[in-house]
């Protein structure tokens, strides 16, 4: 008997030993690359070399309990791009690591325009060394759709996804990567009513389009080979009334929603694995009159968004984990005028808005780094009639603002230093018939 009992210690110590000896992978998502020689590595040991957009893990897993930390040890070059980490640490806890997201862009090389009225979409490429737009061959396209009011391009610059509010569909474009000229991809993916804003996730995995006649959210996954999208089984997912807006967080872990009717802001948790979406606790989050647009600073530490009828901006602090939201003392900021859309340069420094009214203004404030509180910063700046969408390009020197009423394109040169804008040498610039959404690649 005695014997036995040592046979049965001794199985039981190997299993123990073999459970502490398990090894769980560390990997995620690469989007933008379209350098060469980006390098990453995990706990300053295990490098990677990656010349393609998609899935990665890294080759030496990590024991249950340990820290893992990815990070670029190698920028890519021809051209050059800068690559941010996302998720990129934790300890492992009896699984696989697979969220983490890796970014690269580059400075922006094309510009397109929603053309409400004329249903076509211009295209421009982008002088690099001004900001100034040159019409792509061919500009403007011809939508499929009816309203084509909100755009939004996916991460890797490849694909073009222009929401229809007159014929209730979202059309997929392919956007040549060396003239910027746009061809149909897909077929159009069918909508809830009314579609008026549109948003990839990080991942270039899903697509997600705000309803705004059915107060509800449709979502998508993305066919990385051609763009198609397929809408995910349990979609749409009801939101608030009115909603126009919506934005991931750049974890990619949540959705925001505007909901203009409301006045409020609905999060979503956004389910990595499926593109799934379920409300979290304490949403919706108040917000001011008319809440039509909303920004996310690149640190996700802080969310923006533009109360059109309230003349205001409501500013919050952003929690990371849970994607709640907590108004910023003194929130909304009274801006005296009707904020239309917000940006936020990819430094995190300052928040711009186009402002509606008859002042048809863009201005500049500065983020209080501590806070989140805004501070305008300079005087505002000229644009044309109904100024709708402000976007700025990847490497934060321009600005670009699409004005309804006066049918063109402002552009502005961006004061890194200060966040002032300047108008570039030909501003304004031709567009469709009431351009409404403006997107950068």
């Amino acid at each position: 008997m005695k014997k036995l009992a040592w046979i049965v210690i001794a199985v039981t110590g190997l299993s123990v030993m073999g459970c502490n000896l398990e090894k769980y992978s560390v990997g995620g998502t690469l989007t933008g690359l379209s350098g060469t020689g980006l390098v990453l590595q995990n706990n300053s040991g295990d490098n990677l070399s990656l010349d393609s957009n998609g899935s990665f893990v890294f080759s030496k897993g990590i024991k249950n309990g340990d820290v893992y930390s990815v990070t670029v040890a190698t920028q890519p070059s021809n051209p050059a791009q800068t690559c941010t980490v996302r998720n990129g640490s934790g300890s492992i806890d009896k699984a696989a690591i697979t969220h983490v997201i890796v970014a690269c862009t580059q400075a922006g090389r094309f510009v397109f325009a929603a053309n409400q009225l004329s249903n076509d979409v211009s295209a421009y490429a982008i002088d690099t060394s001004t900001g100034e737009l040159i019409a792509v061959s061919g500009s403007p396209f011809a939508d499929s759709g009816t309203t084509p009011v909100a755009l939004a391009v996916d991460p890797n610059g490849r694909y073009l996804y222009v929401a229809n509010s007159g014929s209730n569909d979202v059309s997929v474009y392919a956007i040549d990567d060396t003239a910027g000229t746009l061809t149909t991809a897909a077929v159009p993916a069918a909508t809830g009513s009314g579609p008026d804003g549109v948003a990839v996730d990080p991942t270039d995995s899903y697509l997600y389009v705000a309803n705004l006649a059915a107060a509800s959210v449709s979502a998508y996954s993305i066919d990385s080979a051609t763009g198609a999208l397929t809408e995910l089984p349990d979609s749409p997912y009801a939101v608030g009334s009115e909603p126009v807006a919506v934005r991931t967080d750049p974890n990619g872990n949540f959705l925001y929603v505007t909901n203009f009717g409301d006045a409020n802001v609905t999060v979503l948790a956004i389910d990595s694995a499926t593109g799934s979406l379920s409300t979290i606790s304490g949403s919706p989050f108040a917000a001011g009159t008319g809440p039509v647009s909303i920004a996310i600073d690149p640190t996700d530490t802080f969310a923006y968004v533009a109360n059109e009828a309230g003349d205001g901006i409501s500013e919050y602090t952003l929690n990371a984990t849970t994607g709640a939201l907590t108004a910023v003392s003194g929130s909304p900021l009274s801006t005296g005028t009707n904020p239309e859309s917000l940006a936020i340069d990819p430094a995190g420094r300052f928040v711009y808005a186009a402002n509606v009214t008859t002042v048809n203004h863009v201005a500049a404030y500065s983020i209080t780094p501590s806070t989140g509180a805004l501070t305008l910063s300079g005087s505002t700046t000229a644009a044309g009639a109904l100024p709708v969408s402000v976007a700025l390009d990847p490497s934060g020197l321009y600005a670009y603002v699409a004005n309804d009423n006066s049918n063109d394109i402002s552009v502005y040169a961006v004061d890194v230093t200060t966040g002032v804008l300047t108008p570039v040498r030909l501003s304004p610039f031709a567009a469709g018939d009431q351009p409404r959404a403006i997107a950068v690649d």
